[in-house]
């Protein structure tokens, strides 16, 4: 192994290579000072980046942001082969300059940019697409700001580490890595009515991330709904007094338009 694996390896768990080495260590060379990053430089292999924004569905109508954008072969590759726009931010200069020449290499100055920056300063309100490789500590950290700041339907592409008990809309793995995808799912929790035909149903949804529960009342009649938002998109069941009917449409704002012909309403109240 070489001093260069090995230096990696020990980033990787946290280790100190003079700490672990007395010897190896007089023959690493001296390094200036370097900042205090959230994670450690592990570059991710070109064929988990290709996967990830194939799993993210990326078009050339996208803005995608990477968060510990290292050398910048995510955004790279996503201008490259999709004609994206991006947006990378890395705490290390060395990094923000080794992506700034990939950029101009590969001809996509023009798309993508990078700049040294906290990822906890960053914006991430106009990002179709985020993409990231961190540590499960900082993933749970950006939850709450994915959840509140994005928009419904923006998605999420994670390298290696999930976000707790927010369950991923997909998952894959390419050798030893994992890759995890998740949409933003629209804030649909509190009181709608539904009306389909004739029958007039208040619902009281509650909502854990894109899963839905709640309870349903038709005059005496009381029932459940339970269903899934993927996105902005939702299907759910409607079970009321023994009766079973299944819905779909789209959230739009604080009404629900049906995914395929007419009959009923949904409207927050």
């Amino acid at each position: 192994m070489t001093i260069e694996m090995w230096n990696r390896r020990a980033m990787v768990f946290g280790l100190g290579a003079a700490a672990a080495s007395p010897a190896l260590a007089q023959l690493l060379p001296e390094q200036t000072p370097r900042p205090q990053l959230d994670v450690p430089y592990v570059p991710t292999p070109q064929e988990v980046v290709e996967r990830m924004l194939g799993m993210a569905q990326v078009t050339a109508k996208d803005f995608v942001m990477d968060l510990g954008c290292g050398d910048g072969r995510m955004l790279v590759t996503a201008a490259t082969r999709y004609g994206a726009r991006g947006f990378g931010v890395d705490l290390n200069p060395q990094r923000i300059r080794e992506a700034t020449e990939n950029a101009k290499a590969a001809q996509v100055s023009d798309k993508v940019r990078f700049e040294v920056k906290n990822l906890f300063d960053t914006s991430i309100r106009d990002a179709d697409v985020l993409t990231m490789y961190l540590l499960p500590s900082v993933n749970l950290q950006l939850r709450p700001r994915i959840l509140d700041e994005m928009k419904p339907g923006s998605r999420i592409v994670s390298h290696a580490f999930d976000m707790g008990d927010w369950e991923p809309d997909q998952r894959d793995m390419i050798d030893y890595s994992r890759i995890w995808f998740w949409f933003v799912p629209a804030k649909v929790a509190g009181a709608w009515t539904l009306t389909d035909g004739g029958e007039r149903v208040e619902l009281a949804v509650e909502q854990s991330f894109q899963k839905i529960t709640g309870a349903a009342r038709a005059g005496a009649a009381a029932g459940r709904i339970e269903g899934r938002l993927k996105g902005v998109d939702v299907e759910f069941t409607l079970d009321l007094a023994g009766r079973q009917k299944k819905y779909a449409g789209r959230v739009a704002g604080n009404a629900v338009t049906p995914a395929a012909g007419s009959g009923w309403t949904l409207a927050r109240v």
